[in-house]
């Protein structure tokens, strides 16, 4: 008996210790986060715990609004909106365009400055055919980095400059912060500029040129994982979003999806 009860209570004080090691870890880990959010800002992220419904995410939507940053759209509505980041013509975007023409659905092009530089015919046709044309910085830098609100404007003026120069249009006040990389400070920069900031609530690995994924790998994540008020992320630079984006709306329409614009949500 004796031994029995000093066997439980070895086993108790190596609980406490277990559990005062891993409160201790957790707590520095908490502080790290901390420091890493002042320091260098935050890596937008999702996690999909039930397939088909929206995802968590690095901050709720009630979070992100008070910056008038938006990641999601009404998720009591079968409605998309498709966004396209734009760093470069790859070849791809006049097929993109044709499909969404062909559907009759409007997007927004997230672009920077070498893509308005090298393709001006193409962002006119975006325009021309009713997509919005936004502001993806000039130069696609980690803008969380970025301290100072002089540089952080500039970063974003000289690219809508550079747009109404080249091309004659005006672009949309919407900003998406390249790689996902951002920071309260820059919400709040963006927000006293006028700026409306999205993220995105569905995307995939679709921009490795040397890597495409298969048209099988790319539905199971964009037909799996398509929620209600989803702001999708695609990139035009992909081959494979060219060749299944035809099929990949009539796809989400055949299970009742509608398409909406980035217009829809702020308003």
């Amino acid at each position: 008996m004796t031994q029995i009860k000093f066997k439980n209570i070895a086993l108790l004080l190596l609980l406490y210790a277990f559990c005062y090691i891993l409160g201790g870890g957790i707590a520095m880990m908490a502080n790290a986060h901390e420091k890493v959010k002042e320091a260098g800002g935050e890596n937008w992220g999702l996690g999909f715990p039930v397939e088909g419904q929206a995802p968590t995410a690095t901050a709720t939507a009630d979070e992100l609004k008070k910056f008038d940053t938006y990641y999601i759209g009404d998720t009591g509505k079968k409605e998309v909106y498709l966004t396209f980041d734009a760093g470069y013509e790859n070849g791809y975007t006049s097929k993109i365009l044709d499909a969404l023409k062909k559907h009759k659905v409007k997007a927004t092009f997230f672009l920077v400055g070498n893509y308005v530089k090298t393709s001006p015919d193409l962002v006119k046709r975006m325009a021309a055919e009713g997509h919005n044309v936004a502001n993806h910085t000039y130069n696609h830098p980690n803008m969380s980095s970025i301290s100072t609100k002089e540089s952080f404007c500039k970063e974003l003026e000289e690219l809508d400059a550079l747009c109404k120069e080249t091309t004659g249009i005006t672009m949309k006040k919407y900003y998406r912060p390249p790689q996902g990389k951002f920071s309260e400070n820059n919400l709040k920069m963006a927000q006293e500029l006028g700026y409306k900031t999205f993220f995105w609530s569905l995307a995939y690995v679709d921009w490795y040129n040397d890597k495409q994924p298969t048209k099988e790998a790319a539905f199971k994540k964009l037909l799996g994982r398509i929620h209600p008020g989803a702001i999708v992320l695609l990139h035009s630079t992909s081959k494979t979003n060219s060749e299944i984006l035809d099929e990949l709306l009539t796809k989400w329409e055949d299970m009742g999806y509608t398409f909406g614009t980035l217009d829809d949500i702020v308003q």
